[in-house]
């Protein structure tokens, strides 16, 4: 071989060499809660944290500056997807502060004392912005107890996607997913399961939040308030502080619920110091007690509850939840709310839905039945031939 040939060769090989050791420097294989640690604790941009198949970890890891780039997100993830690493017990099962940039994804988190996934900016004070974040195919479950505990948890964050995840069973005071003064933002193909309905709630968005999608989720039993709009948020807590906003405030503004399932709660939507809220073609299906509330919670210089819609829902009452349907509260603006072409079925009472709207809806459908695919199972996807496949969460998957 010539010597400039070899030495092509050489410099070759070296530079494999080099983005090998780039390549190990940036995937880092952890089986046990130091090993994550210091993972965490060493991530850069680009940073690969890849947990090891069927490990069970102690939960209660808590790391700060956990920041990516635009284009180089840091990664948590399982090795295996099929058999996902378990994050166990601990305070918090995950607590990431100062985040940006960021991807967590096939985990387990179970049995932590009070949140399970904790992602946050900071703090309202914090100068750095806590965006590019993605959070895909978790399982959280049986976290939390009697308080107000939450299985996921963010805060502050802005430009992000909660994709297909599971959780089941979280804080009797809590949310299944807890937004708090998080913008541009969506919540896709999510199932909730908490099966009690104490003072839980199941996706809850407050604390000055604003243009966030819910869409495909599946809530079943999700607490008292299965999608709860708004909220009331002590002022240190909001994301931007109110008290420093030019604007008229709001605990929420500009959301989006979309192709969702709703069974069972006390009450399917709360609308609570929401600035604009779109609730359509979703199917919502035995509520216990309402199938809306319009409630004022923050009063302090808040805008009242407005500007709700409610447009192509499928809602299946039984008569109890027909005699009470709708609850308003003091403070608020009902009448800015807009109801058209939302389909209503009681079976004890199939020709009006009897609700006392607080305005007056535009061509409501009455009196004709849902064929569901199997309404014991709460499979309640509708038959090719039932006549309401316009209206509901089928509607907005065709």
């Amino acid at each position: 071989m010539s010597r400039s040939r070899r030495t092509r060769t050489l410099t070759f090989v070296s530079s494999l060499a080099a983005a090998a050791s780039i390549c190990a420097q940036d995937h880092v294989e952890v089986a046990d809660a130091t090993s994550f640690r210091d993972a965490l604790a060493n991530a850069k941009p680009g940073t690969q944290i890849v947990l090891a198949k069927d490990a069970v970890i102690e939960g209660g890891i808590h790391a700060a500056d956990v920041r990516g780039a635009l284009g180089d997100r840091i990664v948590i993830r399982s090795a295996d997807p099929e058999h996902p690493a378990v994050l166990r017990g601990g305070r918090s099962g995950l607590h990431l502060s100062n985040v940006a940039w960021l991807e967590i994804r096939d985990l387990v988190i179970e049995k932590s004392e009070v949140n399970g996934l904790n992602l946050d900016d900071g703090g309202p004070e914090s100068e750095t912005r806590a965006e590019g974040i993605l959070i895909e195919r978790l399982q959280v479950r049986r976290v939390g107890s009697d308080g107000n505990h939450d299985a996921i948890k963010l805060s502050g964050l802005k430009g992000f996607r909660v994709l297909d995840c599971r959780i089941e069973q979280w804080g009797d005071g809590g949310s299944g997913i807890d937004l708090v003064g998080c913008r541009d933002g969506e919540i896709d193909g999510c199932t909730l399961v908490h099966r009690r309905n104490k003072g839980a709630s199941g996706i809850q968005i407050k604390g000055g939040s604003r243009d966030v999608a819910v869409r495909r989720c599946r809530l079943e039993h999700a607490g008292a308030r299965a999608l709860h709009l708004g909220g009331s948020t002590g002022r240190e807590f909001f994301r931007p502080d109110p008290d420093n906003e030019a604007t008229e405030r709001f605990e929420a503004k500009d959301l989006l619920v979309e192709g969702c399932t709703i069974i069972g709660s006390e009450a399917a939507l709360a609308f609570v110091g929401v600035d604009g809220a779109e609730v359509r073609m979703n199917t919502i299906y035995r509520p216990e007690r309402w199938v809306l509330r319009i409630l004022q919670e923050s009063k302090q210089d808040f805008v009242p509850c407005r500007g709700g819609s409610m447009t192509r829902n499928l809602i299946v009452l039984d008569r109890e939840a027909l005699r009470r349907g709708v609850n308003i509260g003091p403070d608020t603006d009902p009448e800015s709310f807009s109801f058209e072409s939302n389909a209503w079925w009681c079976e004890e009472a199939s020709t009006k839905s009897g609700l006392h709207l607080p305005t007056e809806e535009r061509r409501p459908v009455h009196g004709r039945q849902p064929r569901f695919v199997d309404e014991e199972a709460l499979d309640l996807t509708q038959h090719a031939r039932s006549p309401l496949r316009k209206f509901g969460a089928d509607a907005a998957s065709s």
